[in-house]
């Protein structure tokens, strides 16, 4: 049991010494590994636990759920690194209490959840799996394709109160039929393909002018493709260009008979509208996945005003929930967080700018996380120049926000290059790597 008297997994002490010969061959690092505590919360894969140990860190702590604001200030006291999907908020509360905080991992694709000013004013590092589950998204999209054209919601229910309907009307093949993409990703793009190898015609919407893949066409005006789709399928982020795209002027310019799918975030649609269409007859179906409100864990009661509506498929948030994308996921991020840890690089991350530094052999690494106001590096230089101090290798990049420098210094004077660059006006965060 842990301080919240929740039950919680932790790595075997000795599991550090159970190094692979490739992490023998990596360079030691100022804090040893054994002294880096890492917290995982809401049941993150085994993946990642096994990523982490196969690396030499001994104090992992995976507990099955998430915590509230409040047992989350009081859970990351002397934490490093923490891990999160989408349920738990990193807060400025929590950013703030945690004392040594580095890195927050978002082992699910948005970051919606970490309050991003907050962490890049601490100069925490906050990296997510964009990509892991795409091809889990993308096969279910396909599936409900499949599903709501036939009515299949429909018949299954009968079938399970007792009612024989077997019926043709109102079922129809994908074959032929024309699928609306909004959002031309990396999800949207892997369900042009698979619609194509389906014999469906592919038009999409983007804000940004994005190659095509197959045949798949690319709409100027969102409206041209609400007016021309069978099938309209949203693949966005929530922001305010995309919050409630889909609302009842949207829905009076789709083709009557239409269906509607979101596997995208919860406010890009409204769903008032949706259930007034589905009721009209304007949509023949529908499929959702998230929802403006979601319940906090696995059993608590659910609402929602598309329940109990004809040809409606409503799932609980997992779209991306395979156990193959979990696995991916947990291997993606918790690689970019040791990465970082051990290397300062910060290639993904959506606070400290992106910097990726190779290692040279016989120097020691320094990082230093800033103000972005000027003359800070020309500071840095400056005071390691006066003292002697040869720098061997150097990167900086910037932010609106911060700045962010990797340094090599000559091995023997990497101590009095550290104290001299925690003294530079603007510093956030100063760290030796090894």
């Amino acid at each position: 049991m842990d301080v919240l008297g929740r039950t919680v997994v932790r790595t075997p002490p000795d599991s550090f010494i159970c190094y692979t010969s490739a992490f023998m061959a990596a360079p030691k690092t100022s804090y040893p590994r054994t002294k880096i505590n890492v917290l995982l919360l809401e049941n993150i894969s085994d993946a990642a636990v096994s990523e982490f140990e196969n690396a030499g860190y001994a104090h992992v702590t995976r507990l099955s759920g998430a915590l509230s604001e409040a047992e989350l200030c009081k859970a990351v006291k002397g934490v490093h690194l923490v891990g999160i999907r989408s349920k738990t908020r990193i807060t400025k509360n929590v950013i703030d209490a945690a004392d040594k905080l580095l890195g927050v991992g978002c082992f699910c694709i948005g970051v919606n959840q970490v309050d991003l000013a907050a962490a890049t004013e601490k100069g925490v590092a906050v990296f997510n799996a964009p990509y892991s589950n795409t091809r889990s998204v993308a096969e279910l999209i396909i599936g409900l394709c499949v599903m709501l054209i036939r009515k299949i919601a429909d018949k299954n229910a009968a079938a399970h109160s007792g009612v024989w309907l077997k019926e043709s009307k109102g079922s129809f093949e994908l074959r032929g039929k024309t699928l609306g993409i909004i959002g031309y990703g990396n999800i949207g793009s892997q369900v042009s393909t698979m619609a194509e190898a389906m014999g469906m015609q592919v038009i999409y919407y983007d804000a940004a002018t994005k190659l095509p893949l197959g045949n798949a066409q690319q709409t100027r005006e969102l409206r041209d493709l609400l007016r021309k789709a069978d099938i309209v399928t949203l693949h966005v982020p929530s922001d305010r260009t995309t919050r409630n795209m889909i609302d009842a002027d949207a829905i009076r310019a789709m083709r009557k008979g239409s269906i509607l799918i979101n596997y995208s975030r919860g406010d890009v649609v409204d769903l008032n509208a949706v259930a007034k269409a589905l009721k009209s007859g304007k949509l023949a179906g529908a499929a959702v996945d998230v929802f403006p409100e979601e319940p906090e864990k696995t059993g608590d009661a659910f609402t929602s005003v598309l329940q109990n509506l004809p040809n409606v498929i409503l799932t609980p948030h997992i779209g991306g929930s395979t156990e193959e994308a979990q696995a991916n996921i947990g291997t993606d991020v918790t690689s970019k967080l040791i990465n970082y840890l051990e290397f300062g690089t910060s290639e993904g991350s959506h606070t400290v700018p992106p910097v990726n530094l190779p290692p040279q052999a016989g120097t020691h690494r320094i990082l230093h996380i800033h103000r972005n106001i000027p003359g800070v590096l020309g500071e840095i230089n400056s005071r390691l120049s006066g003292h002697g101090i040869n720098i061997l290798g150097q990167y900086l990049k910037t932010n609106d926000a911060i700045g962010y420098v990797i340094l090599d210094i000559e091995s023997k004077l990497s101590k009095d290059a550290f104290e001299l660059m925690k003294g530079v006006p603007g510093t956030v965060k100063a760290r030796m790597v090894y």
